[in-house]
């Protein structure tokens, strides 16, 4: 078989050129069956039609690509490097349409960043991650346990689409939302003097050491705000970080602490005593924070929708704008 004219041309006009990717879909199958009438078959095409195309592709590169071999189409040396070649890009645009499709099947799927402290984690959001999961099976969700500056650090960045915690002051770049409201609460060994006292004052705990957590977190800083604010003295008997470390440490017998309700379950009422301190200490909220002007995914939307109906709607969080707050 003879698809090469012994003299091409000195400037070949190539037919198929405005579509080179037809001639060479032509080849590859033609190299691939070993016969130009089972590459029509496999194309749909006529014979005539890939013969044609493959006299094209040869007179465009000048050189013979394939010859007869018995009853077989093969390679030439040429042809095997033209299809070494073609062949990837061939099959990489015939597939193309599937990879797109398992694609944008990925985009859909995509993924939710949410930052959140230990407690936030550990106590919040456990029902509504559950309920995201079972509404959203194919979003990768991806909870970063951080606290303070580098939740923010990573709202500002970008890396989080959103962070749910609490905050007191709330910097200019960002809004907060709160949702959830919690009581301060002492908590004591069950036997504990604190325990049983009926009108218990803010003098009542200075005897007794205090377990807080680290002094660069809220809670150590809020808890000596209102010790300083109010002249009484205290003591530090121990500083961990950690609410279940903490309660346990109270158990234990090694000091008293004032928590967050948030960190309070059924079980720890068996062990621990548990007293409100609202009357000099502030309650603390719980919710969503956000960079102002951040589009709110889908994802994310459908996130904050499980914590509150609605949070952002008046900042139009969900198109463009920031929050109104």
């Amino acid at each position: 078989m003879k698809l090469l004219a012994t003299h091409p041309p000195t400037s070949p006009r190539f037919a198929y050129k405005g579509d080179r990717l037809k001639p060479l879909r032509a080849f590859c199958q033609t190299a691939r069956l070993g016969s130009v009438s089972r590459a029509a078959e496999a194309l749909y095409l006529s014979q005539p039609a890939v013969t044609l195309q493959l006299q094209a592709l040869e007179r465009e590169l000048g050189v013979r690509l394939l010859e007869r071999s018995g009853r077989r189409i093969a390679l030439t040396r040429e042809g095997q490097e033209l299809y070494d070649l073609a062949r990837p890009l061939v099959e990489g645009l015939d597939g193309l349409d599937a990879v797109f499709r398992e694609r944008i099947r990925g985009l859909d799927a995509g993924e939710l960043n949410v930052a959140a402290g230990s407690s936030t984690i550990l106590y919040l959001l456990p029902p509504i991650v559950e309920a995201f999961r079972a509404a959203h099976p194919e979003v990768r969700l991806s909870l970063h346990n951080v606290t303070g500056a580098s939740g923010l650090d990573l709202l500002r960045s970008d890396a989080v689409d959103l962070a749910v915690g609490s905050m007191l002051d709330v910097p200019a770049d960002l809004s907060y939302e709160p949702v959830y409201r919690f009581e301060p609460m002492l908590i004591t060994p069950r036997d504990h003097p604190l325990a049983r006292k009926e009108d218990l004052t803010l003098q009542d705990l200075s005897p007794y050491g205090l377990i807080l957590p680290p002094q660069r977190l809220t809670t150590y800083r809020l808890i000596d705000l209102v010790f300083q604010q109010n002249r009484v003295p205290y003591t530090v008997a121990l500083e961990v970080g950690g609410w279940e470390v903490i309660k346990q440490y109270v158990a234990m017998g090694l000091g008293i602490s004032i928590v967050t309700a948030i960190c309070l379950t059924e079980a720890d009422r068996e062990r621990l005593s548990a007293r409100s301190l609202a009357e000099y200490f502030p309650s603390r909220t719980y919710g969503v924070v956000v960079r102002k002007g951040k589009y709110l995914s889908p994802h994310a939307r459908a996130f904050t929708e499980l914590i509150k109906p609605a949070l952002f709607e008046r900042g139009d969080y969900y198109s463009t704008g920031q929050s109104e707050r």
